[in-house]
């Protein structure tokens, strides 16, 4: 590619981030959610992919943290799909509250903020967000997997932001907002199921932390999940049902109206 098809290239980027984009056929709506639905349930997959959930996770303990004025002192993410974000700061009180709460929600509302961009339409702002996000976190791991998962990860998401076609772009765009969704539940069952063996899991930090008991906090992750999942699909699937959800989906509706 020369200079001026590069620079062509970027423009069009630029025009298409502030501007809506077409549906998508409702096959490959569907088809995606099949897919991401079955990746998730096969398990040599799930092993493979459990690292995007991860770096999700991970992420809204950090972000969390930031938001919340503690000092974010680094990520690392494992091979085993296991992560750990250090931030530095009072060790209780509601800060240190909602950065520990923060990680299993993460990829159901990440994922709820996916389908909300689709169901506008904003496909290609929804791609470029995610480089941007994954750009914040490289800065802040510190390990050679977390960086190898990240990068990896982000140069899927730009080549086929970058070059790929419309239909390449919305398959990508649609997998990974129904793969967040329905991720985002298997590893709230599998935090119950091992908590007898992982005393300092998530929700039992919380549990010291607010006296509430761990369950509760499990089952709060859960109906996170569940009630993202629901309500994503609902966006996702607008242009295959017909059924409005404004102003999220304001330029369909206003599209219905018209037609």
């Amino acid at each position: 590619m020369n200079t001026a098809e590069f620079v062509q290239r970027g423009s069009t980027v630029v025009d298409r981030l502030s501007t809506t984009q077409s549906p998508p056929p409702w096959q490959l709506v569907v088809g995606t959610g099949v897919v991401a639905l079955l990746l998730v349930a096969f398990r040599p997959t799930w092993r493979i992919l459990r690292n995007a959930v991860t770096i999700a996770h991970e992420g809204g303990h950090a972000f969390t943290a930031l938001l919340t004025g503690r000092r974010l002192n680094g990520i690392r993410l494992h091979s085993d799909t296991s992560g750990l974000t250090v931030s530095s700061g009072k060790p209780y009180g509601l800060g240190m509250i909602l950065t520990t709460a923060a990680g299993y929600p993460a990829p159901a509302l990440l994922g709820l903020a996916y389908a909300a961009l689709l169901g506008a339409h904003r496909l290609t702002l929804m791609l470029w967000l995610t480089i941007a996000l994954l750009l914040v976190l490289l800065v802040k791991v510190r390990n050679w997997y977390g960086l190898l998962s990240i990068l990896v990860t982000g140069g899927v998401v730009f080549a086929v932001s970058w070059s790929g076609s419309d239909t390449t772009q919305a398959a990508l765009a649609y997998l990974a907002a129904w793969f967040l969704l329905l991720a985002a539940v298997r590893p709230v069952i599998e935090l119950q199921r091992n908590r007898a063996h992982e005393p300092n899991s998530d929700a039992d930090q919380l549990a010291h932390l607010t006296r509430i008991p761990g369950l509760l906090w499990v089952l709060a992750f859960g109906a996170i999940a569940l009630c993202s999942l629901a309500f994503g699909a609902r966006l996702l699937l607008v242009d295959v049902t017909g059924v409005c959800v404004p102003p999220l989906t304001h330029s369909t509706c206003a599209a219905s109206t018209a037609g």
